[in-house]
């Protein structure tokens, strides 16, 4: 029985270990997309909390400064 946990155990941890990115830009690249993201859920709160669009985009470009490329962190859509 402790010999069937046991394998149990390794075999999820498998799929874990497979999906750590290998490479150096891997885990840049990875980190680059969770800046974007986080500033983008800044903008949305910002929006949320009742200030106009020209101020919370203009704090967006801010915190996206270097991430991506655009005015909107690499976002676009339409209005």
């Amino acid at each position: 029985m402790k010999k069937l946990l046991f394998a149990l155990l390794v075999a999820c941890a498998l799929p874990v270990a497979a999906h750590e990115p290998k490479s150096d830009h891997a885990r840049e690249t990875i980190a680059q997309h969770q800046a974007m993201a986080e500033a983008h859920a800044a903008a949305a709160q910002c929006l949320r909390s009742g200030k106009d669009e020209k101020t919370c985009h203009a704090e967006l470009a801010a915190a996206c400064k270097g991430l991506a490329l655009g005015k909107r962190c690499g976002m676009r859509h339409a209005h």
